[in-house]
């Protein structure tokens, strides 16, 4: 028996684990307690690794789409007919006739991650989409023109803080997202036996609520409101105490004028929540020694993400928690993007172009999903004809997935980098398979930028790929040179790697990260303002236009707050700590259990529709229908739906066992592909207007 040590690559709390095996056989897979960032703690996802390892549906072979079966043929054969219909494409239509997506999963895998600038390249096209403007483009915004670059993300020093103010996020769920903070329910522990306190704002009450010392409704969709009306407080009552940020930052007057009208009485209508709870919350974080305010998923994905996003930056600001102990902080990671960037300018961008269709703004180089089906299903010069998606699943993840479906129908040709024949994969000609999870390295190039702790670590893979497999980076780096025609043979990964961390303060090496297999801790999280902004000012800019313009489009929405009658409840999404988007639903032990798929309501509402609890009911909305479980509770706001994404498998042509076992129902075949935060193009998957309908009994 042996042990191998490695970072779990499944979500972004990348958990220390300890892997005991015998040959290719895993014996078991538990918490690594010499990890210094995750101290032990893993979730049931990292147990399930061994699943994906031996999972019997994971393609380990390139296929081809013949008709309705698919034949396995050889990679040779495979990149070289993929690089040819591609370049055929391109010839007819323009190079933009070839769009990317990438998935979230990408972000896991350094090799990928590295390696898709090179078949950017080769490809020359600019209809690029990923998963960012589908779960957290407004963060990267507010980073951006706030502080000069999308990967400056404030981070919660959960650790040292007093307070905490959570906004549409379950980090008890998750345990971080946009914040790498592994164990989180214990650290919450630690924050409330050293006397602090946390509190929830969300529409539902969640696990992380559960824990905390205060929870409140909020109407989905107005966390703006509120923010603004806390600032507005925060001004009138002189509790500002920005302390050296003010030498460092430009427009707080600005600020001042337009928190000035949003005083409480004016936005408790509109979220929901009386205007005594604002100011009590806006005294009560203002005065607090050390607080910090964080926002996620519920936050982002919303008609106002953009500003909502730039709001929670601004009270940590205006509070004098940005960049100190126990409030917001960045990180200085070892292998640091944001360093090596002073030297690439690659620092992001906005609204630099358009999209064709819908002229939905580009941020660092890519599209808003929202549109992408519309870029494949309207017709004229810059039409999409073909797609190579990396790692996604889009008819799940994206809004409005059935219309996508119809777009990926319609392609000249797909190429799908996967080891699933998937919802969307199955759309595909050719599907490339890469080595994948315990066959693969592991070293966490962008969630080191958003740790609790300055932390590293580097994990070799645990089982050699065979001889006829490929990694993500071998496939990209072939498949680039074949579009392109000129010989590539670049660095590999752990090369490159070594090159980034010459950046960094630590005089690190990957075979030096090889000698520490529990990780490296590089210690708490430091004050690093000014030098690491990435302004041409070098100052923080409080009040970017493109923020003070939107703010009117809120003023609208407050004005013209109005129950729709056809559509009278707003719809939600959750999390699971069994699943990773839809990428874990083909694990017995994933699924096993009682069905998690299921539409919460509240018990008012369930009873004045005349619903019970286990009933199945059927919720529309402008884009569709679906049928589901529902779940009567009172952890839910009156006038909300709240419904898991991910699910969705019992679809024709896909090839998951498991999961079409334990389908569930997809979300997004009721979300809108035209509700968007008009800002920035994200997604608004929250706040979703929908009805809800008994299903007629027909026994």
């Amino acid at each position: 028996m042996h042990v191998h040590y490695r970072s779990c690559n499944i979500c972004e709390a990348t958990c220390g684990l300890e892997i005991k095996y015998d040959g290719n056989r895993i014996i078991s897979i538990r918490g690594d307690k010499q990890d210094p960032l995750s101290r032990g703690h893993i979730c049931p996802k990292a147990v399930a690794l061994v699943d994906i390892y031996n999972d019997p549906d994971r393609l380990r072979r390139p296929v081809k789409r013949i008709k309705n079966s698919w034949k396995e043929i050889s990679w040779d054969e495979a990149i070289n007919e993929a690089a040819e219909k591609i370049k055929t494409i391109q010839k007819k239509y323009g190079k933009n006739s070839i769009a990317t997506y990438l998935g979230n999963p990408v972000a896991h895998n350094f090799g990928t991650m590295l390696f898709i600038p090179f078949l950017h390249k080769a490809l020359g096209t600019k209809q690029r989409y990923s998963a960012t403007s589908i779960d957290q483009l407004p963060h990267n915004l507010a980073a951006y023109l706030m502080f000069g670059h999308y990967l400056l993300l404030p981070v919660p020093d959960i650790d040292r803080t007093n307070f905490m103010i959570i906004l549409g996020g379950n980090p008890a769920v998750s345990n971080g997202s946009i914040m790498t903070a592994p164990g989180f329910v214990s650290r919450i522990k630690e924050l409330l036996k050293r006397g602090g306190k946390l509190a929830v704002i969300d529409p539902r009450k969640s696990e992380t609520a559960k824990l905390g010392s205060k929870h409140l409704f909020i109407r989905p969709g107005t966390d703006a409101a509120l923010l603004l009306s806390m600032l507005n407080v925060i001004f009138k009552e002189n509790l500002e105490k920005p302390g050296r940020l003010t030498e460092i930052a430009r427009d707080f007057e600005t600020v001042r004028e337009i928190a000035d009208d949003f005083p409480p009485e004016k936005v408790a209508e509109f979220t929901g929540i009386e205007a005594e709870e604002i100011k009590s919350l806006a005294r009560e974080f203002a005065l607090s020694d050390r607080a910090v305010i964080y926002g996620r998923f519920g936050a982002s994905t919303q008609q106002f993400g953009g500003i909502t996003q730039w709001l929670i930056n601004l009270l940590n600001i205006v509070t004098g928690n940005l960049d100190r102990e126990g409030g917001a902080m960045f990180t200085l990671p070892a292998a640091d993007l944001i360093a090596m960037s002073r030297m690439t300018g690659s620092k992001g961008g906005f609204a630099r172009r358009h999209s064709r269709v819908r002229k939905l703004p580009e941020f660092a180089g890519e599209f808003p999903v929202a549109t992408l089906a519309d870029e494949i299903l309207t017709p004229g010069e810059g039409q999409i004809k073909g797609l190579i998606t990396i790692a996604g699943n889009p008819v799940l993840s994206a809004p409005n997935g059935k219309k996508l479906e119809k777009a990926l129908e319609s392609l000249e040709f797909m190429l799908a980098i996967d080891i699933y024949i998937n919802e969307t994969t199955r759309f595909a000609d050719i599907i490339l398979p890469p080595a994948t999870g315990l066959e693969t390295p592991v070293f966490e190039i962008l969630f080191y930028h958003l740790s609790v702790r300055n932390f590293v670590k580097y994990s070799p893979p645990l089982f050699q790929k065979n001889e006829w497999q490929q990694y993500d980076w071998e496939i990209l780096a072939d498949l680039s040179a074949r579009i392109s025609g000129q010989d590539f043979s670049p660095q590999k990964p752990e090369q490159m790697i070594d090159f980034i961390l010459q950046f960094s303060p630590y005089n690190l090496t990957i075979e030096k990260l090889k000698q520490n297999p529990h990780g490296k801790d590089l210690g708490q999280l430091k004050p690093v303002l000014p030098h690491r902004l990435m302004t041409e000012d070098r100052l923080i800019h409080l009040a970017p236009r493109e923020f003070v313009s939107d703010v009117k489009r809120l003023k609208n929405a407050i004005e013209n707050n109005k129950r729709d009658p056809h559509f009278p409840f707003l719809l939600i999404g959750r999390r699971d700590i069994r699943s990773s988007n839809s990428w874990m639903h083909n694990s017995q032990r994933m699924v096993k259990g009682r069905n998690r798929c299921k539409a919460l309501i509240n018990i008012n509402d369930a009873k004045n529709l005349e619903i019970e609890n286990g009933e199945t009911v059927k919720i529309i909305s402008r884009t569709g229908e679906i049928e589901i479980e529902v779940e009567v509770t009172e952890d839910v706001m009156e006038g909300v739906i709240s419904i898991p994404h991910g699910w969705g498998h019992s679809r024709e042509g896909v090839k998951l066992r498991v999961a079409k076992k334990h389908p569930g129902v997809s979300v997004n075949d009721i979300t809108d592909d035209e509700f968007i935060d008009k800002l920035t193009g994200n997604a608004a998957f929250s706040g979703v207007k929908v009805r809800v309908e008994k299903v007629a009994n027909t026994g």
